[in-house]
């Protein structure tokens, strides 16, 4: 599935339908308490142990077994009903080997030691015949074992342990406001993901990881029954790396927008009732929102929008395998090749500080371990406007001269061959202090865009366009009413060499894609990305409304 047809899964309350043919949906439906159930650490430690043994009976001189059991739960209604309610299992292994330096892979749904045992002898089978067509062996980044570890999200409490009752009672709640408030439309959404995940080794690691993902989205619409105009506004919520506890609102998460906006963003919780009441209004106020005369602006980005255009431009731009062309076929490659970081060409201005982070709290893409068992860190992307490394995994690491991992390796089921998926990729803050107020008082000419919107970017990670939620005009310093038919253009480098400032730490908040598509056969896999408010100088502006007839 493309990744465009999973964003469409934001404003879809009838998505629930083909959550099977969704990666990371599928599964069997089951009933709900089955989500509680948990599988016994001492039974997967023999289970992985009969697929090594195999494996290396049968030639290979390395193995790694993975044991995972993928559970979602996803709530979708629209005005005062509920639609679907949908309970995922999926249970498996997958045994990847070396076998005459090249690698193989098998999976089964038979989890027994007879049946690991005999994927793992499948996955030398493999490897060996791929050996004789492969030229250059494999070369693995050295790894030491860590015994038996266990790392889990911190939670306060499992999404899945809320009756299902309390959480349709929230979604209709907040489209019950969203009607008071004048909306012609609404749905609402609740995905809940738990990734049970046992990783086992022959170099000696056995590593049992528990992670939970939540994501409550809805979209508003509004409609003028005389003119026939209407307009929506999705929610600025964030998906996160979370339980339950991130629908318990705390007014410590509440951030404000720019005077002036009305605008609110959110920190480690999120008040789906406000949220939702604040949609209603601006929908209604889009609606006759003035339309942006195109021209050069200076941007006001919110991070609930920044973070997209981080995503595209950075995190899959940095990708080691889209570097080199691994995934040109399907995924596209990188302008960021390994001869233009060679030249020393800034990325971005000196403000630009990227770091990627797997173990970010409340991110998206936070795991103690990848899933070739790799403990996971923190490194620099982008310092001071320079690239200075990328994403990559063990088999990786060589073609750039390093000697280790970064632990972005991945996969997304357990019959799914783990490869190179991209860390919590972050625009650091402000080290001096600066409000989002301080920052729009310097703007002479500009526009303050929050949330995300549709966007286009080239296979070179290059050329882009990017549209967003809500926009407001800053003139002279102050918000001056929203506008409407917003979209900014440019190119990566010219978009990052603008940056001209962001705000403090105080400002700082994650975006997330819950559902990021990559790799032949597609995969989809979840990442976070931080940033605080930032200004952008001098970016082209264009009008996206036409008129037809």
């Amino acid at each position: 599935m493309k990744r465009r047809d999973f964003v469409g899964l934001t404003g879809l309350a009838t998505g629930a339908l083909f959550l099977p043919s969704i990666p990371g949906f599928g599964g069997a439906l089951v009933a709900p308490e089955r989500l509680l159930e948990t599988v016994d650490v001492a039974v997967k430690k023999r289970l992985a142990d009969a697929a090594l043994n195999a494996a290396k009976s049968a030639g290979a001189t390395y193995a790694d077994a993975r044991i995972g059991r993928y559970l979602n739960q996803s709530i979708f209604t629209r005005e005062k009903q509920v639609q679907n309610i949908a309970n995922g299992e999926s249970y498996g292994a997958g045994v990847r080997v070396l076998a005459n330096g090249t690698w193989g892979f098998a999976s089964t749904n038979d989890v027994t030691e007879a049946g690991l045992a005999k994927a793992a002898q499948l996955a030398v089978a493999i490897a060996k015949a791929n050996s004789k067509v492969q030229k250059d062996p494999v070369k693995l980044a050295a790894q030491k074992g860590y015994g038996e570890v266990v790392w889990k999200t911190p939670i306060v409490q499992s999404a899945f342990e809320v009756p299902i009752t309390q959480k349709v009672d929230l979604l209709l709640s907040a489209n019950a406001k969203a009607l008071e408030g004048g909306a012609s439309f609404v749905n609402s959404s609740l995905f809940q993901i738990n990734e049970q995940k046992y990783f086992a080794s022959t170099e000696g690691s056995y590593i049992d990881q528990d992670i939970h993902r939540i994501w409550p989205t809805f979209t508003v619409s509004a409609v003028d029954r005389a003119s026939g105009k209407f307009r929506s506004r999705q929610a600025l919520s964030a998906p996160m790396g979370m339980g339950y506890e991130y629908l318990v609102p705390k007014a410590k998460d509440k951030i404000a927008g720019p005077s002036g906006s009305g605008l609110v963003g959110y920190k480690m919780s999120y008040d789906l009732l406000e949220d939702i009441t604040a949609a209603t209004r601006e929908a209604k106020q889009k609606i006759t929102a003035k339309s942006v005369t195109p021209g050069k602006y200076d941007l006001v980005l919110d991070p609930n929008h920044l973070g997209l255009t981080i995503h595209e431009s950075i995190g899959h731009a940095t990708e080691l395998d889209r570097v080199l062309g691994y995934e040109a076929n399907y995924a596209g490659t990188s302008f960021a090749t390994l001869d233009w970081k060679a030249q020393k060409k800034p990325y971005g201005s000196k403000v630009v500080n990227i770091v990627a982070d797997k173990l970010q709290p409340g991110s998206l893409g936070a795991v103690g371990y990848d899933d070739e068992g790799v403990k996971t860190g923190q490194w620099d992307i982008i310092k001071d406007g320079m690239l200075v490394d990328y994403q990559k995994t063990r088999d990786q690491a060589h073609i750039v001269n390093q000697d280790h991992s970064d632990g972005c390796c991945y996969a997304d089921s357990w019959d799914s061959v783990q490869f190179q998926r991209m860390a919590n990729i972050s625009l650091q803050p402000n080290k001096q202090k600066m409000s989002v107020d301080d920052m729009v008082k310097n703007v002479d000419k500009g526009i303050y865009i929050a949330g995300r919107g549709s966007f286009s970017i080239d296979q070179q990670r290059y050329n882009f366009q990017f549209g967003g939620t809500t926009f407001y005009a800053i003139e002279k310093g102050k918000i001056a009413g929203m506008l409407e038919d917003v979209a900014y253009q440019a190119n990566t480098q010219e978009f990052w060499n603008s940056c001209a400032a962001t705000c403090d730490k105080d400002d700082y908040r994650l975006f997330g894609s819950f559902f990021d598509g990559k790799g032949q056969p597609a995969q989809v896999s979840a990442v976070s990305h931080g940033s605080a408010t930032t200004r952008f100088n001098g970016v082209n502006v264009i009008n996206t409304a036409r008129k037809i007839g």
